[in-house]
């Protein structure tokens, strides 16, 4: 054997091995590549684009200072029904879970609200859950959830929630209805979903009920009529509910006094709600909850009293910023006041500087340029209020 057969037979046997070892360690930094890059998991991989691109829902926090921005009952609760709260709370068997249908709770309700014939209620978690039942119930590929803008921001975040595509139309330069802007936004868009808010938040307004039968007559799909502030207005749609087989009506006892116990209710026709029960979370509406609410129900009347207590100091606050120079107050049907002035943003960090905290609606939406809301307080929060407000707006910029 030549010494040139045996040099080419180790050269190939080396070029061989250099070859294996190039393959092998290609496949082991593809390994090590493919693990790393499998264990790299973050949200924007994985949640939908229209979570990603809102904001979550803020709560400020609001300690030390007069609470004047959630709409809620200033009022405490006679100290004897507190008594008798105090005594059911203690019994309560929060060792078990509550009462899944709430049997007593509803025909609480139903007494409290005379329901028309025929009519059931739906409980949620206050009346967000109930918004995103319906969104979840309705959310048909390409389904449209519409409603007027500005209103309540929960009806265009839960769309985004359920999938819904969501159509807003613009309210008038007074925050009335545009009418025929709605209706030919329903005729073009065909809208599974329709939220009117009656009274609106955040402008407070009560809407012209003949639009709003118009608008239900007009929609292919389910309207609702979210009466939140119904202990404040003038006027319901729950007697119109047998006359529309596509009207429901949502309310929550929030700003009524019950904002702790988070408490909404929807009322129709029990064909539709045997229907959203499916999507309804099991025991959504704790024992404390159940009880307490059917013990202040059974003195509904002690919460309408309050409630009428906060609309005589509603028309006290509306002459008194209507006093003010540069501020300019909305009409209001609910438990609080929509104003605008100047430099708003400013004027929000002064009242916060001051103790006193409501709700800046600058920036949130373009029919709300330089607006604050306030809520309706005792009459001791409502000077302090009006005190810090002037003070805010006389300091210097």
């Amino acid at each position: 054997m030549s010494s040139y057969t045996f040099c080419s037979k180790e050269n190939k046997y080396y070029l061989e091995c250099f070859v294996f070892g190039v393959k092998y360690l290609s496949q082991l930094v593809t390994t090590l590549v493919m693990s790393s890059i499998s264990k790299t998991v973050t949200p924007e991989c994985l949640i939908r684009q229209e979570i990603l691109d809102i904001h979550a829902y803020h709560v400020p926090p609001a300690t030390g200072m007069v609470k004047l921005d959630a709409m809620e009952n200033p009022y405490p609760l006679p100290q004897a029904l507190r008594d008798d709260i105090a005594r059911l709370v203690a019994d309560a068997a929060i060792n078990r879970y509550p009462d899944a249908s709430a049997h007593q709770l509803k025909a609480d309700i139903c007494k409290v609200v005379d329901l028309p014939p025929g009519m059931d209620v739906l409980l949620g978690n206050g009346s967000d859950e109930i918004i995103q039942v319906l969104a979840l119930a309705l959310a048909k590929p390409g389904a449209v959830l519409l409603s007027v803008e500005p209103s309540f921001v929960m009806y265009k975040m839960i769309a985004a929630f359920a999938g819904m595509r969501y159509v807003g139309v613009p309210l008038a330069e007074d925050f009335s209805l545009d009418l025929s802007a709605t209706l030919a936004a329903i005729e073009r868009e065909q809208p599974a979903l329709v939220f009117l808010a009656y009274p609106n938040n955040p402008t407070g307004n009560q809407f012209d009920a003949e639009a709003i039968k118009q608008i239900i007559q007009a929609s292919p799909g389910l309207v609702v009529v979210d009466e939140a502030y119904y202990a404040f207005a003038s006027d319901s749609f729950i007697p119109h509910l047998a006359r529309y087989d596509n009207l429901l009506v949502m309310r929550t006892f929030s700003k009524l006094g019950m904002a702790g116990l988070r408490l909404g209710f929807l009322a129709g026709a029990k064909v539709w709600l045997e229907q959203l029960e499916k999507l309804r979370l099991p025991y959504n509406v704790g024992v404390l909850p159940q009880l307490i609410a059917s013990k202040l129900l059974q003195h509904h009347d002690v919460l309408l009293a309050q409630a009428e207590s906060i609309k005589q100091e509603r028309s006290k606050l509306l002459d008194e910023l209507a006093g003010i120079g540069g501020v300019k107050a909305f009409p209001s049907a609910a438990n609080f006041i929509l104003f605008r002035l100047e430099n708003a943003t400013r004027i929000f960090a002064g009242l916060k500087q001051r103790g006193v905290l409501i709700k800046n609606l600058n920036g949130g939406h373009s029919a709300l340029v330089d607006c604050l809301r306030v809520t309706v307080g005792t009459p001791e929060e409502n000077q302090r209020f009006i005190a810090a407000l002037k003070d805010s707006i006389n300091q210097p910029a």
